[in-house]
């Protein structure tokens, strides 16, 4: 991939994100409204005699073309299965992702919703079904040009670019650098108990499907915010719908397993992988502020990353992930 530009945003200035929409044949009435993202840059854009449209602005040198197209491919096959997603839409060439004065974007409708209800049986029953309706449809083809979700490039790729550049304070270094290390291995051996390469494979995901990526309608879940989908086992779409101590996990597991498992099988092998998969996101997270941290957004969000204290937290936070790995995974009713 390019390089990222050290201000990547820089001259995405108001006129210019109006200017951009408009150059698709729509006409803008004024109104722009800034939403919370970071990664890329999502303004809400109002329109004459028309609802107003999401507008995200792609981080240049993120993605490549091609990975954003499966992206988008991937999202609008989920809406022709009548799966509720956010796609993109066309422009009047028919292409979703669109280029102005040399930023790359794509229009979305906006859509409605609040954060659904994880504590509700029936919510997470109502997530498993579409979830396992999502996961049959991933698993039907590969992603061509979107990374996999594996130990290289969630653990040790952000691991040795913390190490590398010199982020951590001196002080606290080599304590996590030998924590890290060895939680790698720790992970590993997870991957192997579940049968699971540790690099590659995996089904097409939704990738980061947290509680701020899915809206509650009147008609049910709405799974928003693609732009981290790529390949990898199918625990890592459902682990982040889980919360509490591990008898309240176990329960949350099995509802959200009731309705999975009408639309698609799911290898329980892979529980072997919730806390690996949880451990290599805090590290990755850290990588990732890291990388973005000359983007003038991210001091200004996260001030707390250039003190010693997050490290610390980090280092206890890594501690307990170190034991959790030893334990026995997650069980769920054979005969549920």
């Amino acid at each position: 991939m390019p390089d990222e530009p050290k201000v990547p945003y820089a001259g995405l200035t108001p006129d210019r994100i109006l200017d951009a929409v408009e150059s698709l044949g729509l006409r803008c009435d004024g109104r722009l409204l800034a939403l919370n993202s970071y990664e890329n840059r999502v303004y809400e854009v109002g329109l004459d005699e028309a609802p107003p449209v999401v507008v995200k602005f792609y981080r240049p040198g993120r993605w490549t073309d091609e990975a954003i197209a499966e992206e988008h491919a991937f999202t609008r096959e989920l809406a022709d299965h009548e799966i509720p997603v956010v796609a993109p839409s066309a422009g009047p060439d028919g292409r979703t992702l669109h280029r102005f004065e040399g930023f790359r974007f794509a229009v979305f409708p906006k859509r409605a919703g609040r954060t659904p209800e994880l504590e509700d049986p029936d919510t997470l029953r109502w997530m498993g079904r579409f979830m396992g309706r999502i996961h049959a449809v991933g698993a039907v083809r590969p992603f061509a040009h979107r990374p996999a979700l594996d130990v290289e490039t969630f653990g040790e790729e952000p691991f040795r670019y913390l190490v590398d550049h010199g982020v951590l304070p001196a002080h606290l270094e080599t304590p996590y650098r030998s924590l890290v290390e060895d939680l790698l291995v720790r992970i590993r051996r997870c991957y192997e108990r579940a049968g699971w390469p540790a690099r590659g494979g995996g089904i097409r995901l939704h990738g980061d499907c947290h509680p701020g990526n899915l809206l509650w309608t009147v008609d049910g879940p709405l799974f928003v915010d693609f732009d981290d989908c790529r390949s990898g086992p199918a625990v890592q779409d459902l682990w982040m719908l889980l919360s509490g101590d591990r008898a309240a996990m176990r329960a949350q597991l099995e509802t959200v397993l009731e309705g999975y498992t009408g639309f698609c099988s799911f290898d329980p092998r892979e529980l072997h992988l919730v806390e690996a998969l949880r451990t290599l996101r805090m590290i990755h997270h850290s990588g990732w502020l890291a990388k973005r941290w000359a983007d003038p957004a991210f001091p200004a969000s996260f001030p707390w990353f250039a003190h010693p204290r997050y490290w610390e937290e980090q280092i206890l936070a890594l501690r307990e992930q170190a034991a959790l790995l030893d334990e026995p995974p997650l069980e769920i009713d054979p005969y549920r």
